[in-house]
């Protein structure tokens, strides 16, 4: 049998209530011979089992993003590595953008408010990315396996794996910037604030460049 074409790695912590929505979304994936890996981060509710059905692998692993994504990368066949979040929404289209890509990169992100605060978040969002060449996970980062194995995975620390993984991946080649969009969830900005959320995530990442430890911005985020 063919080795998979794309693996999708998604962490979860708590996810049961959305994940067989999420899940089904990828079920034509899996048909056209990709593979589905859910790592689990030690789910208080059902998660691993809402996720047996619709994947190839559930995995357990520590609980942190970077940690259970380099386990999920640990046994991934495919040729591309695409880590996704189990809040997103998938679309068909963007398989074929994804495997045209032809390098690492990541995907425009849509947030599935649709109040006019969330476009102008997420188009600032997107252009940031394009300048700087840091993707976030909300994202969808992408990755040829034998580069992600090159640059050494995601760093296992407690935040800012994403943006510390961009910048070993930068050095090779420039971010492929995928125009379709990945829906991801606004909770985030819902739950604490979009003002307060804004300043928060600005302040993490000056923070992390400054050189403050990203087990004490954990806290700060928690």
């Amino acid at each position: 049998m063919n080795p998979p074409r794309i693996s999708i790695i998604v962490p979860v912590l708590d996810e049961g209530a959305g994940l067989d929505a999420f899940l089904a979304r990828l079920a034509p994936w899996r048909e056209a011979g990709d593979e589905l890996i859910v790592v689990d981060g030690g789910s208080r509710d059902d998660s691993r089992q809402r996720a047996a059905p619709w994947c190839d692998r559930v995995l357990q692993a520590p609980r942190g993003r970077a940690l259970q994504m380099n386990a999920g990368a640990a046994v991934a066949r495919g040729g591309l590595l695409w880590f996704v979040h189990a809040d997103s929404v998938v679309d068909a289209a963007l398989r074929p953008a994804l495997l045209a890509a032809g390098g690492w990169g990541r995907c425009d992100v849509r947030l599935d408010d649709p109040a006019a605060v969330f476009r102008l978040i997420e188009t600032l969002m997107n252009l940031r990315s394009r300048l700087t060449g840091i993707a976030t996970g909300d994202q969808g980062i992408f990755v040829p396996r034998e580069l992600f194995a090159a640059v050494g995975g995601y760093r296992e620390i407690a935040l800012m794996e994403d943006i510390e993984l961009s910048a070993a991946l930068r050095r090779h080649a420039r971010p492929v910037c995928l125009r379709t969009p990945l829906v991801t969830s606004a909770r985030r900005w819902r739950g604490r604030g979009i003002l307060r959320t804004v300043v928060l995530m600005w302040s993490l990442r000056l923070a992390w460049f400054g050189g403050v430890p990203a087990s004490r911005l954990a806290r700060w985020y928690r």
